[in-house]
């Protein structure tokens, strides 16, 4: 995992230790003198005792999660993109269109993450939406764990759909399973057409992949037909919608993919 974005951190609190683990190592030291090419010690060992995988206990409760999900029907979307892709603006414009909505079946909650702050929860409560902030301190993403504190709790048994927005970023999130049904991928134009072939597995594994920032296009040096190429290089199935929460565009075929989805 990446030591220096926090996840080995992370990794060591879910473990519930540091790194002093019962290893033992041997580091015996050999030192080339002379004339002649250098060959390796052929008694040199190096022992270490093997620990379970960092993402095995996460990957346990996710299952846990999702069984807990479909016992309540409730359909899971996490939402995953680089920082400042539109996430949060999709978010609160969802959470006004429902609101305008009468007689909608949808019973929507949103958990947001972040390092620090809630700077975006406040927005999404302005907007109407049942909102809880999640803050990973040092951790890049969100783990299968911090969701399952807030089932029974936050997350009621009578919703039927959860959004999680991750902390954004398009590498760790990608990698550790929340127990969801599908993952969301986002990619602004702001970004450049070429970040699916660049990080795949997040464009590899999404079911639904969203442009957005669709108004800035005029303003851009920015080519729809090579971003759906870098899309398809990855995803062939995936439907791609372009999406502008500032101007609409896009946002009714988005609310018809969401109140579509059933768990």
């Amino acid at each position: 995992m990446c030591r220096d974005c926090g996840c080995s951190e992370a990794n060591q609190r879910a473990h519930g230790h540091g790194h002093d683990h019962d290893h033992e190592h041997s580091h015996p030291h050999h030192h080339h003198h002379g004339p002649g090419p250098w060959r390796a010690p052929k008694k040199a060992l190096h022992r270490i005792t093997l620990e379970e995988s960092v993402l095995a206990r996460n990957d346990r409760i996710a299952s846990e999660n999702r069984s807990w999900f479909r016992e309540h029907a409730i359909h899971v979307m996490n939402l995953i993109s680089s920082l400042g892709s539109g996430k949060t603006m999709l978010l609160e414009r969802t959470a006004e269109r429902l609101r305008s909505l009468n007689g909608s079946p949808v019973r929507l909650a949103i958990l947001t993450g972040d390092q620090e702050r809630d700077f975006d929860a406040r927005r999404l409560r302005a907007a109407g939406a049942e909102v809880k902030q999640l803050n990973t301190a040092s951790a890049c993403h969100l783990d299968a764990e911090m969701i399952r504190k807030e089932l029974g709790g936050f997350v009621r048994p009578d919703l039927t759909h959860l959004v999680i927005e991750n902390v954004g970023n398009l590498v760790c999130p990608a990698a550790f399973d929340l127990g969801e049904n599908e993952k969301v991928a986002l990619l602004s134009t702001t970004e450049g057409e070429d970040k699916p072939s660049k990080y795949p597995l997040l464009f590899h594994e999404a079911s639904l992949i969203l442009i957005t920032k669709t108004d800035l296009i005029p303003h851009l040096d920015w080519s729809y037909e090579a971003c759906e190429r870098h899309v398809r290089s990855v995803n062939s199935r995936a439907p791609i919608l372009r999406i502008s929460a500032r101007s609409g565009e896009g946002m009714d075929a988005w609310l018809d993919f969401l109140l579509s989805r059933r768990a």
